[in-house]
């Protein structure tokens, strides 16, 4: 399966995770993450359009401002390749055991 790594890259920054986690605790505005995050509310909106660049999150429209919520195609697709990367991890443990147990 074919990854872009761009779920990663969007989590890799510590603020951005943050307000990840806070967005995946519940939807929340911007104002809402500004107060909760030691960053300016630019800086705020500037790891949210990542976010939503990567499919993590996405913007409910709400009067003057955003709600933002978890968007569940990036992280269907996230989910996807973790699930791929750890089929392959457990048919390589099963390969390995295998090939100690005909050794034995």
């Amino acid at each position: 399966m074919a990854y872009d790594y761009r779920h990663m890259v969007a989590l890799a920054d510590p603020t951005r995770r943050r307000a990840f986690e806070l967005v995946a605790q519940r939807p929340r505005s911007v104002a809402e993450l500004t107060h909760s995050l030691p960053v300016s509310q630019p800086a705020v909106s500037q790891h949210l359009k990542v976010l939503r660049d990567a499919h993590l999150v996405r913007a409910e429209p709400r009067g003057a401002s955003n709600v933002y919520h978890i968007d569940p195609r990036g992280l269907g697709e996230m989910r996807a390749w973790l699930n791929s990367m750890w089929t392959d991890a457990l048919g390589s443990f099963q390969e390995a055991i295998s090939t100690m147990e005909t050794k034995e």
